[in-house]
């Protein structure tokens, strides 16, 4: 894909996670890799009003987050930016403030393998960061940590952020995990919940390499 296709693409999953309720307003952001460079959605523009010419361009290698283009990037910019230089499996990251992923958040409780769909993070747990300021050094270092050995974590009274090889991918791990959110909260208050075995999720994991949207489909 080009960076104008790239542009359209981020923009297009901005709007699509707003149209699924995953964000409100201008929350949440989206990143994609483009070359030696990251194209990221703009700071404080509801995602109805944005436009593929207002995503920002920062390069990877630069943490100073230095940008080019007509508006700011997101504040979040240094997660997306550390993920996309330290992970070489990341093509685009998704941040969404989605309903269950941020109730699991404020409560500090990470996800267990209580679904095996849980096996598409390359996990058996989503593991919640710790809580600072949001747009910070000190989250990104948090958000990186969680996320070691996984596509995807909670932050603390925060929200979501997963990485995929691609966009759909990472779009797809998004609403995986807002699902198995929704599956953990909903069972907790009916009772305690059956915890799958790191054997069982071994087996499920052996599947997921070809299962969901691939990075060959662009």
């Amino acid at each position: 894909m080009n960076e104008t296709e790239i542009r359209a693409e981020v923009v297009a999953a901005y709007q699509e996670l707003s149209l699924e309720g995953m964000n409100r307003g201008a929350s949440g952001n989206v990143s994609a890799r483009c070359g030696d460079h990251m194209l990221i959605t703009p700071s404080g523009i509801p995602s109805a009003q944005m436009s593929p010419d207002q995503v920002a361009k920062i390069a990877i290698d630069d943490e100073t987050g230095a940008w080019d283009g007509p508006c700011r990037p997101s504040t979040e910019w240094r997660f997306h930016r550390g993920i996309l230089a330290s992970r070489e499996d990341a093509g685009a990251v998704v941040h969404t403030h989605a309903p269950f992923a941020t109730i699991l958040s404020i409560l500090r409780k990470p996800i267990p393998a209580v679904h095996y769909m849980i096996a598409a993070f390359g996990t058996t747990e989503i593991k919640c960061s710790d809580y600072t300021t949001f747009g910070t050094d000190d989250l990104s270092k948090m958000v990186l940590e969680a996320m070691n050995g996984s596509a995807g974590c909670l932050m603390a009274n925060h929200g979501m952020v997963v990485t995929g090889p691609n966009m759909a991918r990472a779009m797809w791990l998004a609403g995986e995990l807002e699902q198995l959110a929704s599956q953990y909260y909903h069972s907790l208050l009916l009772g305690t919940p059956h915890v799958l075995s790191e054997a069982d999720i071994e087996k499920t994991a052996e599947s997921f390499s070809s299962y969901g949207p691939q990075a060959t489909e662009e």
